[in-house]
């Protein structure tokens, strides 16, 4: 597996991230993290990835774990206008950039609400967005990690079934970031104009869980179940209930197809 490099990735990316700074660092602890500390200093569009992350995160304090050379990890800093309350829907734009971008290179996948990209079924990416204001702009941070190769003991640590994409793995990971990078910066640039309505209907064609029965929990209580429909407008998750369709905003929650366990 090749190693990263700063001018390669730059090299490989298409006209719409040639304006994002590069940064490749051996470890860290979390490039979540980093990029946060330093909004206030940022020039512009920021991407930093790690050969090893040794405190990546995931949704609601959990720990992401890896080995280095397992999995890709990376955070992007992007600046937009706002308002904070037109951001609600960037997490599920951006799987939709990394859905079609890791489909148009071999590995079919599809998003599990809000921001999980499943493969047959297991995790194999998390997305992680963060917001910060300043006094002209808003600021997100968006870390992902993508399962590529899956070793034993990790998954075991892990403790349930995760997915991995060997394929990806044996690619050029230069050109891999490379490729992600790109279509993730033009989504981004179109978000930051328009919200999330115009991908909607691109998001609910990955949409994993389409006319499945789920439940939806808080700390293992169940919040909410029904049929999902799909996203709205602005990503809200769509539920067909006995007492009729409902709108669930994300937060700290967790979706589960129903029946499976808690």
């Amino acid at each position: 597996m090749s190693n990263l490099s700063a001018s390669a990735i730059n090299a490989h990316c298409a006209t719409s991230a040639t304006h994002v700074a590069i940064e490749v660092v051996a470890e860290t602890g979390s490039t979540n993290a980093d990029l946060l500390a330093r909004i206030g200093s940022l020039n512009g569009p920021t991407l930093r990835i790690a050969e090893n992350q040794t405190a990546g995160r995931g949704r609601a304090g959990r720990s992401w774990l890896s080995k280095p050379g397992a999995a890709l990890m990376f955070s992007l800093a992007w600046r937009f206008k706002g308002p904070l309350h037109k951001m609600s829907g960037l997490p599920m734009a951006v799987g939709v950039a990394l859905a079609e971008t890791i489909a148009s290179l071999g590995v079919p996948v599809q998003i599990k609400w809000p921001n999980d990209l499943l493969r047959d079924g297991a995790k194999l990416a998390g997305i992680l967005v963060e917001t910060q204001k300043t006094d002209d702009a808003i600021w997100a941070v968006i870390g992902c990690g993508i399962n590529l190769l899956m070793p034993d003991e990790l998954e075991a640590a892990i403790g349930r079934e995760v997915a991995s994409a060997p394929w990806l793995a044996q690619m050029d990971r230069s050109q891999l970031m490379a490729a992600l990078l790109s279509r993730s910066a033009a989504v981004l640039e179109e978000f930051d104009d328009t919200g999330f309505a115009p991908f909607t209907e691109r998001w609910n064609a990955l949409h994993a869980w389409q006319g499945k029965d789920v439940v939806l929990l808080d700390n293992g209580a169940i919040l909410q179940q029904g049929r999902a429909a799909g996203v709205d407008a602005i990503g809200r998750l769509l539920l067909d209930t006995d007492q009729g369709r409902v709108e669930v905003l994300s937060g700290d929650v967790s979706l589960r197809l129903s029946g499976a366990p808690t």
